[in-house]
């Protein structure tokens, strides 16, 4: 009997082995596939490849955030940032947004949720839709209280989905306060007058 389990439990080991070598690839690729897209949806109109220039920033929350710079020739129109929040109705929100150098939001796309099917999964497009009260398409986080309107922001939340919506917003303001705090930081360094030391 214990030589038929182990034998069981090594068959069902190798083949689980095997199962995770073959898709490790294609899973990897599918991700980095669905990444680039993003990157082409939310700051449109770029010639460089933005992975090649893509540096990490340490949010205050204690996420990794990737910051991809995308250029027209030398001209920066904007960054795609990944964020991501684990406040979510069913947990962890990741997401690519766009901001222009000034932080105005470009364009946002979800990359992973677990949200309820019908309700927060709306927020695939619920924030960039024609009414002006809840697209944040356009919208500089400075100048707009970018949290649901029943928490005294200018976002009207997914119909039933306040939780996701919360969460949704949250994300995106970790990625602009976080862009914003390195921009500010590195606007304070004075530049060195030729003939300063170092």
């Amino acid at each position: 009997m214990v030589l038929a389990l182990l034998i069981i439990t090594s068959i069902a080991g190798a083949s689980l082995g095997m199962v995770y070598k073959v898709t490790k690839e294609p899973i990897a690729m599918a991700k980095l596939a669905k990444q680039q897209n993003a990157i082409k949806e939310v700051v449109p109109g770029f010639d460089n490849n933005p992975t090649d220039d893509m540096y990490q920033l340490t949010s205050k929350e204690g996420y990794i955030l990737q910051v991809f710079p995308c250029k027209k020739g030398d001209e920066l129109l904007g960054v795609a940032i990944s964020s991501k929040t684990d406040k979510g109705f069913s947990g962890e929100i990741k997401i690519m947004v766009g901001l222009k150098p000034d932080g105005t939001i470009i364009n946002y796309a979800v990359l992973e949720h677990k949200e309820t099917p019908g309700l927060g999964t709306k927020m695939d497009d619920w924030f960039r839709g024609d009414n002006p009260s809840q697209s944040i398409v356009n919208r500089d986080p400075a100048n707009t209280r970018m949290s649901v309107s029943k928490d005294g922001g200018d976002i009207d939340a997914i119909t039933a989905a306040t939780i996701s919506s919360r969460a949704f917003l949250d994300a995106i303001m970790i990625a602009y306060d976080t862009y914003k705090e390195k921009a500010d930081a590195q606007s304070a360094v004075p530049t060195l007058q030729k003939g300063d030391q170092s």
